[in-house]
């Protein structure tokens, strides 16, 4: 049995939950922040895209937990409060990156609509930021030993769904 084939993401905006599913079996869950605006596939919109995805590409194996990333790559900054007071107008992508693509052209891909060029990601945050209510700029927010964990559990190719219910 290939592991990544029968693997599946499921996010819930209404739940602000994620859970990976294999086959049958739902062998994670988390919860998670999806955009404070809401659901919506629009650039610009700062909404959590619905519908299908991908995991594009994976982000930051290998590097320490709290590691931050600015435009993809890990700054060399290790997240802390003091690092916050810094830079209080930080959107903090933290640990890793899992970058989605949509897979539904119109609605998430191609065009104005486009989740890959929209930079929407599964990625960690600061553990004091408040999960399971709304809350990121479109992107699903983890607990960084969450989106460590999941990282661990999926490759490229991976689908996700994303939806209201």
């Amino acid at each position: 049995m290939n592991d990544s084939q029968d693997k599946l993401i499921k996010i819930s905006i209404a739940r602000q939950r994620l859970q990976l599913w294999q086959g049958e079996d739902c062998v994670f869950t988390s919860q998670v922040a999806t955009a404070t605006n809401g659901p919506g596939e629009q650039f610009g919109s700062e909404c959590t895209p619905r519908g299908g995805h991908i995991i594009r590409a994976k982000i930051g194996a290998g590097c320490v937990a709290n590691t931050v990333f600015i435009a993809r790559r890990p700054s060399g900054e290790i997240y802390s409060p003091a690092l916050r007071a810094e830079h209080p107008q930080r959107d903090w992508i933290l640990s890793r990156i899992l970058w989605l693509s949509g897979t539904e052209p119109g609605r998430n891909r191609l065009g104005k609509v486009d989740t890959m060029r929209r930079y929407i990601y599964i990625h960690g945050c600061p553990d004091e930021e408040s999960v399971g209510s709304p809350g990121s700029h479109g992107c699903i927010r983890m607990r960084n030993a969450d989106v460590i964990a999941l990282f661990d559990l999926v490759d490229p190719g991976t689908p996700v769904f994303i939806s209201e219910d």
